[in-house]
């Protein structure tokens, strides 16, 4: 199956003017933080005479505020992204790779948004789904992800035996304790972790990398977007793993079951800061150029 020809096409940056009569706001559960912050949120809206929505996402947003982290903006992105609204994050701690700003920029960024310009990204999401022909099933509904689907051997002490392939064509039966799938967005979360590459967001691309593989030769891979993966466990009868989407564990993959994983037909709609480029928030977030005396360790 080919790659979404506007996946392909369309440009990742684009600066265009925008005009916001309907804002959304997604507020992070239970963090007093972020309930201080979204009620003056809302009163700075209220006064630019923007209507608002809390904590729903209706197709005729032209903005979807996150007020939160990104773990927040992961669980959004998805239904925003069909949707086509474009998101901009408000990190309510530390700096983070999706939701940029800080609160004290917040204010000052949606008034550059609303009264000029806006810079936004289009961030590669993948779709996976279960087939279950083995079982009489039907396949499940797909579900999308911004960062990764991951495949887990849970608390099983066997390793995994995942036989893997690209476009029907056989890449490997990876032996491991899992498999990670990841967007370029997502080369900074689990699969940096595993060992994997990071790669820039602009570069539309499929990783797969091993997680603790059994051979050292076992290396991750960055293919194309157009192509469609599919993995199936190897292992004996009763074998069973977890399929992990973005962070939440969404089934149970058994002996027999394939797992399909291609990219998204729409991607996310990220609005950055025109202040603030990828490699500043990679050099804070991973600590880049930061030296330590040897006499402090």
């Amino acid at each position: 199956m080919a790659a979404p020809l506007q996946l392909l096409t369309r440009p990742f940056r684009t600066v265009s003017d925008f005009r916001v009569r309907r804002a959304g706001i997604i507020i992070k559960k239970n963090h007093p933080p972020a309930d201080v912050f979204s009620e003056k949120l809302k009163s700075w809206l209220d006064d630019k005479k923007i209507t608002l929505t809390i904590n729903e996402i209706p197709p005729e947003l032209d903005i979807l505020i996150i007020a939160g982290g990104d773990g927040t903006l992961l669980h959004v992105a998805e239904q925003a992204a069909r949707y086509s609204i474009p998101v901009i994050g408000i990190n309510l701690g530390n700096l983070g790779f999706l939701t940029e700003l800080t609160e004290q920029e917040a204010l000052p960024a949606l008034e550059e948004i609303i009264n000029g310009s806006v810079s936004m990204e289009n961030r590669m999401m993948l779709k996976t789904r279960i087939i279950r022909d083995n079982r009489g099933l039907q396949p499940t509904e797909y579900r999308y992800a911004l960062n990764e689907v991951v495949i887990s051997k849970g608390t099983l002490d066997r390793v995994m035996q995942l036989s893997t392939r690209a476009n029907q064509d056989f890449i490997t039966t990876y032996k491991a304790d899992g498999l990670i799938f990841s967007t370029p967005t997502g080369s900074t979360a689990y699969n940096l972790s595993a060992g994997g590459p990071l790669v820039y967001p602009g570069l539309a691309s499929i990783l797969v990398t091993p997680i603790c593989p059994f051979m050292l030769s076992s290396r991750p891979i960055l293919l194309p977007p157009e192509t469609r993966l599919s993995t199936c466990i190897d292992n004996g009868p009763g074998y069973s793993a977890k399929i992990i989407i973005d962070g939440q564990s969404d089934w149970d993959m058994q002996k027999g079951d394939l797992l399909e994983i291609a990219a998204a037909e729409h991607p996310l709609l990220l609005i950055t800061s025109p202040h603030r480029d990828y490699f500043s928030i990679l050099r804070n977030k991973l600590h880049w150029g930061i030296t330590q005396s040897f006499s402090n360790l």
